[in-house]
């Protein structure tokens, strides 16, 4: 018997391939309430506290690595598992656990080790998907598998659903609406949420190591703010008023740098009314991060750092493989292109801040993109999408955005009508943002009254004029960088997934 060996039992269909009807499961699922009860009159647990478990599977398995086969060790452990294979052939019982990393071993329960009313009741109560509990000898069988020999056993929580075929690919519908389902099968499930633990816990160390501080600031806000997006919209009882779940951070970090959290970052949730698709989640996970004194140079410096940190902590190197086996290289130094120049080139006519809306709108005409959008530079950046976007290969900051597209940016210090600000495209996809943040309460009050001008004029994407915000810039924010990363998406580019496979519990419709 291997590792991987599946065979029939009650827990799965006769002819060991083909998923179970609605009925089958009905049935199936009355068996397993049927067993449940014979438990309890039995004074069996079916769902038992107070086992002393001792050891884990991957560590036993650690400890053993290579041992000849029918070896008797000596050693008893105790651990639990579920069972992922089960065979009951007369006076000996064979079943493998599976541990919640997907690690297995053997185990083996005998009539001259349990005796008779144990190895019944193994063979009456267990099913494919149990956890169980055992305490016995580790030992190889005959044929070199590791293995326990079990002289105690106990059901640690009964299954009451089969398990799907675990030697099938479960469909996508499957893996996300039922992720729990998607981590017991498939080993990939299991490494992506590992490879975003190890991801994020890199971040905090790199932050860490340059002097940020973590904070965590308001999902419940009163006013939307921070980006472009549409809000989610609720109401609060208590205080009988409209609220809004977060678009974004900024506005309530850059108080915490106002009031002297020079070096600040948060990790946590954003929530945008909007589509989702293979790189959109209307809930998301999202990093921000200022820094006095900096601007959008040192944000890029740090942005490239922090993610080929991940890289080390989630692969081992800068060069990651992805899903599909393809290689991509996140080492080295990353180009930084200009928006205006790199769209001049690819377009072959001239693109400047100054171009008339006109000559824009027949620039797009021509490729056939459909733009209704007041603002010249959404034409600027839509345009830059389809003749440059494509092009990226290397991970690359798209530098100096359209400065009537970004409301919260400083202005560039040499170059008229753009704003310091780049995109990071990784994979094809925006992976980050960065600014030099606009600090002059002046100025920013007027681009918060242009904003509100077009969210009268029907743009719900549009800012609001946030008072609170402009009153704490006026008591004086010190020149600064900032920069936002989705985690999903910093995922998506380690791992070459979609983002419904990034986050553990996606919401789906």
């Amino acid at each position: 018997m291997t590792e991987n060996t599946a065979a029939p039992t009650s827990a799965t269909p006769a002819d060991g391939d083909a998923e179970p009807t609605i009925e089958e499961i009905a049935e199936q699922k009355q068996v397993r309430l049927d067993k449940r009860e014979r438990m309890l009159a039995a004074g069996l647990e079916p769902y038992a506290i107070g086992l002393a478990v001792t050891d884990s599977i991957p560590a036993v398995r650690e400890r053993f690595p290579e041992l000849d086969a029918d070896v008797q060790t000596g050693e008893r452990v105790a651990l639990a598992g579920r069972i992922v294979f089960s065979r009951n052939t007369g006076k000996l019982c064979f079943a493998t656990l599976q541990s919640g990393d997907g690690a297995r071993i053997q185990v083996m329960v005998s009539l001259a080790e349990v005796g008779d009313e144990s190895l019944a009741q193994w063979k009456e109560f267990t099913d494919l998907g149990d956890h169980v509990f055992v305490e016995g000898e580790v030992i190889t069988s005959r044929r070199g598998e590791l293995s326990i020999m079990v002289s105690r056993w106990a059901i640690a929580a009964k299954a009451i659903l089969p398990l799907p075929t675990l030697h099938k690919e479960l469909n996508e519908e499957t893996r996300v609406r039922q992720r729990y389902l998607d981590l017991i099968v498939r080993e990939q499930a299991r490494q992506t949420v590992r490879a975003r633990a190890l991801a994020v816990a890199s971040l905090r160390q790199t932050f860490a190591s340059h002097g940020y501080l973590e904070v965590e600031t308001p999902m419940l806000q009163t006013m939307h703010g921070g980006a472009s997006a549409r809000p989610f919209v609720t109401h609060s009882n208590a205080f009988d008023t409209e609220l809004f779940l977060r678009i974004a951070p900024e506005l309530f970090l850059k108080r915490a740098v106002v009031g002297g959290i020079e070096r600040v970052f948060e990790i946590n949730r954003n929530f945008r009314n909007e589509g989702a698709d293979s790189t959109h989640s209307p809930e998301f996970a999202m990093l921000e991060a200022y820094q006095a004194y900096g601007d959008y140079h040192q944000m890029a410096d740090l942005t490239q750092e922090m993610i080929q940190n991940a890289a080390l902590a989630v692969a081992g190197s800068h060069v990651v493989t992805w899903a599909d086996g393809t290689e991509y290289d996140l080492g080295g130094e990353w180009d930084r292109l200009s928006m205006y120049e790199s769209l001049s080139e690819a377009a072959g006519v001239e693109v400047t801040p100054e171009t008339p809306m006109s000559e824009l709108k027949k620039m797009a005409d021509a490729v056939e993109i459909e733009i209704d959008h007041p603002l010249p530079g959404k034409y600027v950046e839509e345009l830059w999408e389809h003749y440059v976007k494509g092009s990226l290969t290397r991970p690359t900051f798209v530098m100096d955005f359209p400065v009537d597209t970004s409301p919260l940016v400083r202005e560039h210090r040499t170059k008229r009508g753009v704003v310091e600000k780049w995109d990071l495209y990784v994979r094809g996809f925006e992976l980050a943002t960065a600014y030099t943040e606009l600090v002059d309460p002046v100025i920013q009050r007027e681009r918060f009254v242009a904003q509100a001008s077009l969210a009268a004029g029907g743009d719900l994407e549009a800012m609001q004029l946030d008072e609170a915000f402009l009153t704490a810039l006026e008591h004086g924010m010190p020149p600064s960088g900032g920069m936002g990363m989705g985690i999903d998406r910093l995922l998506m580019a380690l791992t070459g997934l979609g983002i419904r496979e990034t986050i553990l519990f996606p919401l789906v419709k």
